[in-house]
């Protein structure tokens, strides 16, 4: 018993004569075959061969044609078929060297897209495309630490570590010397220096008279407001040590005068 095929509802749009060879029509019209109506548009809207534009229009027709004659929705729709005829060749001549000429075939086509309702499942959805998750964070790995071997000595090596610990044992032996050599001979330089300080301290006051200003006492109170007033440092007072001289030099006057008088009365 012959089985019954359900004949499919098609709507047809042609484009004759389309300045094109058929061969670069098929190119373009395999990426749309078999495709919903909606994403044929898209496909043909980015390709980069200029048939691509006359396969849009063709496409575009059928559309309306589905909308405004069967009350179909665009996104219902599915390109059944779509295919590239020749057309008539057009024949033209062009003059070459010595009289001869070369053929030019300028060739055509005819584009033809049939659409029809999509049967159920046979649209595809199209995947959702997901936001990337964050990557985690990754951690720094801890390195670990790596015991070195110690490198073996060399003989050379191990004379220059020895020489030089040799030089250093001899230099802190040295420094010792040196540091227990100079309280010695500090200690013998103490008691000489000791009675000097009081000595150079009673030639001082001795040798060092202080000069008593002569001038007026008018003329140094005019003086000082200026100076204070300049910011000079104020005239330095006697020295307090000058008195003890003073007292030491009227004593031994006294004991010369009394000499005297017990040699005249001998």
């Amino acid at each position: 018993m012959p089985q019954v095929t359900e004949e499919r509802e098609q709507i047809r749009a042609q484009a004759r004569y389309v300045r094109s060879s058929a061969r670069k029509a098929r190119l373009v019209l395999e990426h749309i075959r078999g495709k919903s109506a909606a994403e044929a548009q898209s496909i043909l809207a980015f390709q980069t061969r200029a048939v691509a534009r006359d396969a849009g229009k063709v496409l575009k027709s059928a559309i309306a044609n589905a909308e405004m004659n069967n009350g179909h929705d665009v996104d219902e729709l599915i390109v059944l078929t779509a295919y590239a005829d020749e057309g008539p060749t057009l024949k033209r001549w062009r003059a070459r060297a010595r009289g001869r000429v070369n053929r030019i075939r300028k060739r055509t086509c005819h584009i033809t897209i049939t659409l029809s309702p999509a049967l159920p499942g046979e649209i595809k959805p199209k995947p959702e495309r997901r936001a990337p998750e964050p990557a985690p964070e990754e951690q720094p790995k801890k390195r670990r630490a790596r015991s070195r071997k110690p490198a073996e000595e060399t003989p050379a090596a191990a004379a220059a570590t020895e020489a030089t610990a040799e030089e250093m044992a001899a230099g802190e032996a040295e420094a010792e010397e040196q540091v227990s050599e100079q309280p010695a001979v500090d200690a013998a330089d103490a008691p000489d220096a000791a009675p000097a300080e009081p000595e150079a301290a009673e030639e001082q006051p001795a040798e060092e008279e202080p000069e008593q200003p002569e001038e007026q006492p008018e003329a140094s109170a005019d003086a000082e407001p200026e100076a204070s007033a300049e910011g000079e440092p104020e005239p330095e007072q006697p020295v307090e040590a000058d008195e003890p001289a003073e007292e030491a030099a009227d004593g031994e006057a006294e004991d010369s005068t009394d000499e005297e008088d017990k040699e005249a009365d001998s």
